[in-house]
């Protein structure tokens, strides 16, 4: 009977602690998704976080010049982007959605190497956001 009663109150801990971190979550909508993560991302400049997110294609437009790349080579020129573009800062001036829970981002991004009006577009493929086109244009 003993053992029961433990049993029983382990698992109403369990129910009680599982009920609680639900609704936490479900209190902090503002929680980091794929598009605060890729925001994140950018303003540290950092090439390896921002690639989980690539989609298998993706466009990516420096200064005018614009290519498809896949997963692996864009985030070849993302480093070699970051490596001569330090960013000092990044400001994220507008935000939205379009069809299918698609996102994207426009903002300002300050770098060693000068300033980039900085634009990004996240694409809703099976049940993850992808990240299928970076801009960085010279201000």
């Amino acid at each position: 009977m003993k053992k029961l009663m433990y049993v029983l109150g382990v698992v109403l801990l369990a129910g009680i602690v599982t009920a609680f971190t639900m609704s936490a979550s479900a209190l902090n909508p503002g929680a980091a998704g794929p598009f605060e993560d890729v925001v994140s991302s950018i303003k540290s400049g950092d090439a390896s976080s921002l690639s989980r997110y690539l989609d298998n294609t993706v466009e990516i437009n420096i200064s005018g010049k614009s290519s498809s790349y896949s997963k692996s080579q864009a985030e070849i020129i993302l480093k070699d982007f970051f490596s001569k573009n330090q960013v000092k800062s990044f400001e994220l001036i507008h935000q939205g959605e379009g069809g299918g829970g698609s996102r994207f981002g426009i903002g300002n991004m300050g770098t060693s190497g000068g300033a980039y009006r900085t634009s990004f577009f996240l694409q809703k493929k099976g049940g993850s956001m992808v990240l299928n086109e970076l801009r960085f244009e010279n201000k």
